[in-house]
């Protein structure tokens, strides 16, 4: 009967040399004749040996550190989900040597971003793993991590001028693509649409292209598209600018919001008592879930930001344990979210 698993004693009884020399060959440590050598590889290669790379790990008593820069999900609730995705792949990697450190910025403050990558990059961990909003300062983060030889991986957003990193998240454009090809399914041929920024971010741009170039691409669209971004640091003054908006343009009755935050666009059009609104936003926020039963939002796409991070982390910690390869970009799939199968998500 062929055993599934070999300890070196085993290995050493079938090549008849020591167990001493079995560790030495396996681990290509210290001198051992041609003869031996020739004796323990034979065997390993007649039971197909494969090393476990966690036991080595433990044996060798080596760590590896991933370093994760995100916003804190305290300053923005859509965050929330990539943090327990963090903790999740933490729970599950952390007994087998890999250390995983969170660092959160504030997502209103630039300054907080620089603070905090500062702190992740001087405490020289094996990669950093970076959810970036502000595109200048994190070039200057990739530069410095470049200078000091430590990788990086992105996810959830994507910088244009980090074409040659590893990224784990959404097509950002396509998912714009797909967010138009429903709102050409819910509204006229010749209605107007705003495409709308809440705090606006450089991913969010992407987003807008893919949008304006299905319709760009659509022969008989008609239809005039607006992009308009908002700050929602103060709720009275963001209501304000959306109600001096629809006033600017009252013939807009349809609107993208580029971000997790539609729920405050249906607020804010609610006092102004406009109804019937055609609204695509993004993201499971309570909020958000809230709107789309009642039909306020008539679609969310799910942008699933725990899987995002627990992927993120899990090909990290897979790469140091077993060597596998990462990918040089991994696309989740874009979820349509409706009423109808909005429980399935929750």
């Amino acid at each position: 009967m062929i055993k599934e698993k070999y300890t070196i004693k085993d290995i050493a009884l079938m090549a008849g040399v020591s167990k001493g020399t079995v560790d030495r060959v396996l681990h290509k440590r210290g001198k051992v004749s041609q003869k031996a050598f020739e004796k323990v590889d034979r065997v390993l290669k007649e039971i197909d040996y494969k090393p476990n790379p966690i036991a080595r790990n433990l044996k060798k008593n080596k760590t590896y550190s991933i370093h994760v820069l995100l916003p804190d999900p305290n300053k923005d609730p859509y965050w929330i989900p990539a943090n327990e995705g963090v903790l999740e792949a933490s729970n599950q990697f952390t007994p087998f040597g890999i250390i995983i450190r969170k660092y959160f910025y504030d997502p209103r403050n630039n300054s907080s971003f620089v603070e905090h990558s500062q702190e992740a990059i001087q405490s020289r961990p094996d990669v950093l793993l970076m959810a970036p909003i502000f595109e200048n300062e994190s070039q200057l983060v990739l530069k410095r991590c470049s200078e000091t030889k430590i990788p990086v991986v992105l996810f959830n957003n994507h910088i244009n001028c980090f074409k040659e990193q590893i990224f784990i998240g959404q097509d950002l454009k396509q998912s714009g693509r797909v967010a138009a090809s429903l709102m050409d399914r819910i509204i006229g041929r010749n209605d107007e649409i705003a495409i709308i920024h809440i705090n606006k971010e450089p991913h969010m741009q992407s987003k807008e292209n893919g949008f304006i170039e299905f319709f760009t691409e659509k022969k008989d669209s008609n239809h005039i598209m607006v992009s308009k971004e908002f700050n929602s640091a103060e709720k009275i003054h963001f209501n304000q600018e959306v109600s001096r908006f629809i006033k600017s343009n009252p013939k807009i009755n349809a609107f993208f919001v580029t971000n997790s935050k539609a729920f405050m666009l249906v607020e804010a059009l609610q006092n102004l008592q406009k109804k019937d609104s055609s609204i695509i936003g993004y993201d499971l926020l309570e909020p958000n879930i809230k709107y789309l039963k009642e039909g306020a939002i008539k679609f969310l796409i799910h942008q699933k930001p725990k899987r995002q991070a627990f992927l993120s982390v899990s090909y990290l910690a897979e790469h140091f344990l077993f060597g596998k390869a990462l990918p040089p970009q991994e696309f989740l799939p874009i979820d349509i979210i409706t009423t109808e199968n909005a429980q399935y998500y929750l």
